[in-house]
């Protein structure tokens, strides 16, 4: 859920939240029925809250342990490739060495 998302939710639930308590304060019932009526609003909207705060860390958690993957197969990517080219470089300076001794030999022999 990205942020623009989770600020508009929270905008709505509590636009409906004060909309809710304006128009049960307004309604021509008994203080005692608005009462359990804002109540069960409340509850209501309260649990509605908490269900996408889970959704929320679900999404985030799936989306934080697919990163943390994709993160680490990368690394490994990366670790094998600096190796192969380690490997080359190794290989490469072998040559050189060798190269070299074979020239000093001659060199010497001369």
């Amino acid at each position: 859920m990205s942020n623009n998302t989770g600020q508009t939710l929270l905008a709505l639930l509590t636009g409906a939240a004060i909309g809710a308590g304006i128009a049960l304060l307004y309604a021509p019932d008994k203080g005692l029925n608005t009462r359990k009526r804002i109540g069960k609003s409340a509850r209501k909207i309260q649990e509605d809250l908490e269900n996408k705060i889970e959704e929320a860390k679900s999404l985030l958690s799936n989306k934080s342990s697919k990163l943390k993957d994709t993160v680490s197969d990368r690394l490994e990517e990366v670790i094998n490739d600096a190796n192969y080219k380690a490997d080359d470089v190794l290989k490469a300076l072998e040559e050189k060495l060798k190269a070299l001794k074979a020239q000093s030999a001659k060199l010497q022999k001369k």
